[in-house]
């Protein structure tokens, strides 16, 4: 037996007015758009299908339903990075260009061009290369000229450590992820300017620092010589790294695809199956490049600041994105003989011999003890820690004294070498002329006061 249909529920939802929708002709021409955003309601028992609007192609086959692309030069894919003019298009360019904050004195097409790596296209005209290197002497300047000024103390070796861990490669990766760029999937003229474009086949040449490569480097990583802090400082670059040849590091990376990319062989010799690939993704080859890439671009960027807006604005640009992050000095030190040395730094002060004092302790017999003790100065106390042994406590006790040695500061208000340019010139040019002419003149009301040199570490590492 059949059932009876209900017309009244198949076609009650289209005779009935929607939520919120005017009944009068006026009223829809006035609100005609907030009815065409709201949603159908879900039917329920109707059993005719919904109506799908299908994209009206013209007859070449064009989908007329989706935004036109837009249209390049005919050799615009020959090219290895997208041409200079094609900045001034491109919206995520002009979004980065708002998201920092940039003087409208950098064009576009210089923010274009930071974005475009050695490797990506080998033309110092138009790549950043020649942008990277001057960021990188800037941020390297101001990095360590802030360290040595508000930590004169610490040593060489953990002041390149420092160094690192603030204008490195590895915080400039994320400082440059931090301001929201994109990669392109492969480095083209038909890419968008506003993307990040390098290559992962051809990892390029670019210089970022200062330094010389050593006659005997094969020597010292095979061997694995001991450098003395000395020779870091003339030869390595500004983090104490060794300075690998061209061919030094194509031979390394081919003993490593060899190493890694032993081919499985399928059982008909016919079709053996392809060897892995160190530029794979994900492999630690592309995540390497992918980390100069970014760090390299933030090095751009920053000479780009420069060659725009002048010294004053490059200093302000470095203090807000490099110099505000924090970094844990205390996790950098590692001491070998605690002891030792704090017995070398009193005998050069001029100080007591330092002797170690039990403070306190619970649970000698137990199983788990706490022993406190202090390392005395005369009467002054120079460190304190505990442990589960007198030994070890003794040892912390002298590591918190050598740290509270090394990591003496004068303070924020500590003024560091580059503030002199800006009290002579009264600015650094460019966008920061009145800031800076403020700055000079504050700064010669109150005087230069040099800052503090120390003698230096006791022990080199």
């Amino acid at each position: 037996m059949m059932k009876r249909l209900r017309i009244e529920r198949a076609t009650g939802q289209l005779l009935a007015a929607r939520p919120g929708c005017p009944s009068t002709p006026g009223a829809a021409l006035r609100s005609s758009y907030k009815c065409a955003t709201q949603v159908a309601p879900v039917r329920y028992s109707s059993s005719s299908s919904a109506v799908e609007t299908e994209p009206v192609y013209e007859e070449d086959g064009t989908d007329h339903s989706l935004p036109p692309l837009e249209k390049l030069p005919p050799n615009t894919s020959t090219l290895p990075s997208p041409l200079p003019y094609r900045a001034l298009e491109s919206a995520k360019l002009s979004a980065l260009h708002a998201r920092l904050s940039l003087s409208p004195k950098i064009p576009l097409q210089t923010l274009a061009r930071t974005l475009v790596d050695a490797s990506a296209d080998p033309n110092p005209l138009f790549n950043n290369s020649s942008l990277a290197f001057l960021g990188a002497t800037i941020i390297n300047y101001h990095a360590s000229e802030w360290f040595m000024v508000h930590y004169p103390r610490l040593p060489m070796d953990v002041l390149f450590a420092a160094m690192a861990g603030l204008a490195g490669p590895a915080p400039l990766n994320r400082i440059a992820k931090s301001w929201g760029i994109e990669v392109a999937a492969a480095p083209g003229g038909e890419v968008d300017p506003g993307l990040l474009q390098f290559s992962l086949e051809n990892p390029g040449e670019s210089i970022a620092g200062f330094g010389y490569t050593r006659t005997v480097v094969d020597k010292i990583n095979k061997n694995n010589w001991k450098r003395s802090v000395a020779s870091k400082v003339i030869y390595d670059d500004d983090f104490g790294q060794l300075i690998m040849p061209r061919k030094a590091k194509e031979s390394e990376d081919k003993a490593v695809e060899e190493d890694q990319g032993q081919g499985v062989y399928h059982e008909e010799a016919a079709n053996p199956t392809p060897k892995f690939s160190p530029t794979s993704y994900g492999s630690s080859t592309t995540r390497e490049l992918s980390e100069k890439a970014h760090a390299n671009f933030a090095r751009a960027v920053v000479g780009a600041v420069y060659t725009h807006c002048g010294r004053a604005a490059a200093k302000s640009f470095v203090k807000a994105h490099v110099l505000c992050r924090e970094l844990d000095l205390e996790r950098l030190f590692a001491f070998k003989h605690p002891t030792l040395e704090l017995a070398m730094l009193c005998a050069r002060e001029e100080f007591e011999p330092p002797v170690a004092r039990l403070l306190s302790e619970t649970g000698r017999l137990s199983r788990t003890p706490v022993f406190v003790v202090g390392v005395y100065s005369g009467n002054d106390k120079l460190g304190e820690g505990q442990g589960a042994t007198l030994e070890q406590a003794r040892l912390k006790a002298a590591m918190h004294a050598l740290k509270a040695w090394y990591l003496y500061s004068p303070g924020e208000g500590a003024k560091v070498p580059s503030d002199v340019l800006e009290m002579e010139t009264g600015g650094g040019g460019g966008g920061g002329e009145q800031q800076g002419q403020g700055q000079g003149q504050q700064g010669k009301n109150k005087g230069w006061e040099p800052a503090y040199i120390d003698i230096g570490e006791l022990i080199s590492r």
